[in-house]
């Protein structure tokens, strides 16, 4: 008979005039891996936040361990063996591996002065129950991703949890990081702790999960066993509508045409070597390959970010030098980075302020004073044309979803008129449905003439919107191929491939 460790009944939630829940109902049991999915605003972060003590219900019931609650604090929800992983890890990053695993532990014994061997010893305990080992006087933001996440769980086991919250785990994973952690949880599940896993990639929570609950505008609407649920079950009752990516036309790219982007002999020191390839007008070409491929240090060098040691660079056919970032601009170049958060936005900054960021010095009056109306018109203008989804563009940008953040920096560079548009993991924690629309999006601007360079390793989004793919492995391309040649099992097949060598 399978044991309930944790249940809500009812619960509901409201900001302002916002349902965020509504009479929301779902449970988890002891031992049992627990996918939560959903698009953003779903609820899904409000039951996560209602779980762990931070946000009180307006109304409904929680059970914990046969224990009931109308609602939480922090403290009691910790009590309970509730631990929440979020996506930053909530770890120390100055202080070392053995300090963020054992220093909690350390301050609940009451103890004033610390015991360095006493701290040494319960870090390579923790670690020893996932059965890995890290170096434990290693900097934890020397480490990477990986590594920081199995601290945090660490960290949560040595916090005696009974169920560990995960959101979105696998963000910034390669595959095999994936798989490590996978296989973690199995270890995890089979010591009776319980997982709820929250993620947008549905094709890991066909491999995970035990169940999947499905949340839609504040409500339950899928609750039942994984066995034999498929991506695109799961996609109709998330979004309420079919995304058939295989219905996809590609636009013709004329390949007599001069290439927009030619790169000949490109290599960076530590980053990549030798490489060569052109975009056409049109043209959507991918380049993808496992973290540590130099995929991303290329992106940079052709964008003036970091400047390639040697080899040639034209637009038009016209060689240019990347020396910085203005000289990409100039050019007709723009960059979307994978780290929307850190590198494309300014979050505490309003909608419109962001979009226009890039092309401020077009809007002034001619005593050079920034145009109030022309601000606002060019804000109005993208939030139009990228079908952003916000009352106001007065609102800041950090009120957004995921998906219409990622779309408040598209507009930003496409308000520069660029011919080309590097597009470095476009639809990294965004949901299913905004990533769809974003992929039509990216499909479109490739129809109007820009010439897309798009670095992913998300497999079924470069099957869906490139007409090539390079794949590139330790700093090389190694392999080119034709979209209409690939299938994405083959392409899986060569990207693993790539890991293991």
């Amino acid at each position: 008979m399978t044991e309930e460790i944790l249940r809500v009944e009812n619960i509901s939630k409201r900001f302002g005039g916002v349902i965020a829940l509504d009479k929301v109902s779902l449970s988890i049991n002891k031992g049992e891996t627990c996918c939560l999915v959903g698009e953003n605003g779903s609820g899904k972060s409000t039951i996560i936040k209602i779980v762990s003590g931070v946000y009180t219900p307006d109304e409904g019931d929680i059970y914990i361990n046969g224990r009931h609650y109308k609602k939480l604090s922090p403290i009691e929800s910790i009590q309970e063996g509730i631990q929440v992983i979020y996506q930053d890890f909530s770890l120390f990053p100055n202080l070392t591996v053995a300090e963020n695993i054992a220093l909690n532990q350390q301050l609940a014994a009451g103890k004033h002065l610390v015991s360095w061997k006493e701290m040494y010893r319960v870090a390579e305990e923790g670690l020893a129950k996932i059965n890995i080992s890290l170096p434990l006087d290693a900097i934890v933001n020397t480490l990477s991703t990986a590594d920081r996440q199995l601290i945090a769980i660490t960290k949560a086991l040595l916090a005696n949890a009974s169920t560990i919250i995960m959101d979105e785990p696998t963000t910034a994973l390669t595959q095999k990081e994936v798989s490590s952690l996978f296989k973690i949880i199995a270890e995890i599940k089979s010591r009776g702790i319980s997982t709820l896993f929250v993620s947008h990639k549905l094709n890991e929570v066909t491999e995970i999960a035990d169940r999947t609950i499905i949340f839609r505008n504040g409500q339950v609407v899928m609750d039942q066993a994984s066995k034999g649920l498929n991506v695109h079950d799961m996609e109709f009752s998330m979004t309420g509508r079919r995304l058939d990516p295989g219905a996809i036309q590609f636009n013709t790219v004329d390949k007599s045409a001069t290439a927009l982007l030619r790169v000949e002999k490109l290599s960076l020191e530590r980053g990549f070597f030798d490489i060569s390839f052109d975009l056409m007008p049109q043209e959507i070409l991918g380049i993808t390959g496992l973290l540590g491929s130099g995929r991303t240090e290329l992106a940079h060098a052709i964008f003036g970010e970091l400047p390639a040691h040697s080899g040639k660079i034209f637009v038009e056919g016209k060689e240019v030098h990347m020396r910085g970032i203005q000289d990409a601009v100039e050019n007709g170049i723009a960059y979307v980075p994978d780290d929307r958060v850190r590198e494309g936005l300014f979050l505490d900054h309003t909608i419109t302020n962001n979009v226009v960021a890039g092309v401020i010095d077009r809007l002034t009056s001619k005593f050079n004073f920034l145009n109030p109306t022309l601000i606002q018109a060019e804000g109005k203008n993208w939030i139009k044309t990228l079908d952003i989804k916000t009352p106001s563009g007065d609102l800041p940008v950090k009120s957004l979803s995921g998906g219409n953040q990622q779309r408040v920096v598209l507009a930003k560079w496409l308000a520069s008129k660029p011919k080309i548009l590097i597009l470095n993991g476009p639809t990294v924690g965004v949901d299913v449905g905004s990533k769809a629309e974003i992929h039509e999006l990216i499909r479109t601007l490739a129809h109007q003439g820009l010439g897309i360079l798009l670095i992913s390793d998300d497999i079924p989004e470069l099957m869906s919107t490139c007409h090539r793919i390079l794949l590139m492995r330790n700093g090389r391309i190694v392999e080119e191929f034709k979209r209409e040649e690939l299938t994405e099992n083959l392409l899986n097949i060569k990207l693993v491939g790539a890991e293991s060598r």
